[in-house]
């Protein structure tokens, strides 16, 4: 552990205290806003801070260990190396996980997502992919206890979808999903394959952070809203009503639509946001490749167009191109959504990638 990081560290630490002090002064007991700052404060710093102090004292037992080694009685001797045995390991631990901790965090972590699963190359088949990469993550969501909603789906002829959004609700969602941007790649008999043959098809996933009223204003003369009535599933009602929106923002040629409600208002609310949330990706893509010493992360760049996993169905292998990570559970990971080991194996790259940049 570097002096600079120590040194953060300790400056860290006082400022806890400090803030602490301010909390129970009774000029910030009497301003409720001010309280609350202070409060939300030290609450982002106290996990930071508890670490550092647990790993001082792992430390000072550490040291303390140490010096009985030089003491004449064999059995204190014995006992030291003992707790040298366990705590040089727990030190080394404490030290990773702090470094991790103060990483920092991206903004858009705690954000719901819209996701949109695109069939690709591979006709049909592509179409089913999709229908199962969506499935994917909606078991994952279940699993993680999240709300999934479909915005808008266009049906694959012999099932899945050429196209699907949908709307991901919940605790840190982009935190976990992220990496999901790219295309997947699955390699397997196709349903509709009468010989028996592999084939590769593919489909596209984008991630989209949900935009927030603060992050951009859209103008309303900048859109152009059309109705239409609903096709595929719904019933009758739907079918015989416009309640289906579509928007087209002028400006930049986007065009969003939804058509999974039967109120024309709930879809053009839903409409809105994915709409929102698309420029804003916009915007924050723009930025980032205009930012100076802007490079491409190893867990990759959120680029559609990027192949960043393959499923290979006969080998019941997945294999994540950006990390060289394969795991042989795919059954499991596509039918029961089990993506806990392929997003936890992104997020400790992205952390390496970011400590090495922080060391350089």
């Amino acid at each position: 552990m570097s002096t600079k990081f120590l040194k953060k560290l300790e400056e860290l630490e006082r400022h806890y205290e400090d803030v602490c002090h301010r909390l129970g002064d009774p000029d910030t007991l009497e301003n409720p806003d001010r309280y609350n700052a202070f409060a939300k404060e030290r609450a982002d710093m106290e996990p930071i801070v508890n670490a550092y102090q647990a790993l001082k004292n792992a430390e000072a037992e550490l040291e303390s260990a140490r010096e009985l080694l030089a003491e004449d009685d064999e059995e204190m001797r014995a006992m030291a190396k003992e707790e040298i045995a366990r705590l040089e390991p727990e030190i080394v631990k404490r030290r990773d996980e702090l470094q991790i901790m103060m990483l920092p965090k991206d903004p858009m972590d705690g954000r719901n997502i819209i996701l949109e699963v695109r069939a690709g190359t591979g006709g049909d088949e592509a179409s089913i992919f999709a229908g199962d990469i969506f499935n994917m993550y909606a078991r994952y969501a279940a699993r993680m206890r999240w709300n999934v909603e479909i915005i808008s789906a266009s049906d694959g002829t012999f099932g899945g979808y050429k196209e699907v959004v949908a709307m991901i609700s919940g605790v840190d969602v982009y935190a976990h999903l992220k990496f999901e941007a790219g295309t997947h790649r699955v390699q397997r008999v196709p349903v509709t394959e009468s010989q028996g043959r592999i084939q590769t098809s593919a489909c596209t996933v984008a991630i989209l952070p949900e935009a927030e009223e603060v992050d951009l204003k859209i103008d309303e003369k900048d859109l152009r809203i059309d109705t239409y009535r609903s096709s595929g599933a719904g019933g009758q009602h739907v079918n015989k009503t416009e309640s289906a929106i579509r928007i087209t923002h002028i400006p930049t040629g986007l065009v969003v639509t939804s058509q999974d409600e039967r109120s024309q208002h709930k879809n053009k609310a839903k409409a809105m946001k994915v709409l929102a949330s698309r420029l804003y990706d916009l915007q924050r893509t723009k930025l980032d490749s205009e930012r100076a010493g802007a490079r491409k992360s190893m867990v990759g760049s959120g680029d559609r167009s990027e192949r960043i996993r393959t499923y290979n169905y006969p080998e019941n292998r997945i294999t994540d191109h950006r990390i060289g990570l394969t795991v042989h559970n795919l059954s499991t990971v596509v039918e029961q959504g089990a993506l806990d080991e392929i997003i936890k194996a992104l997020k400790t790259a992205e952390h390496l990638e970011k400590l090495n940049s922080e060391d350089a």
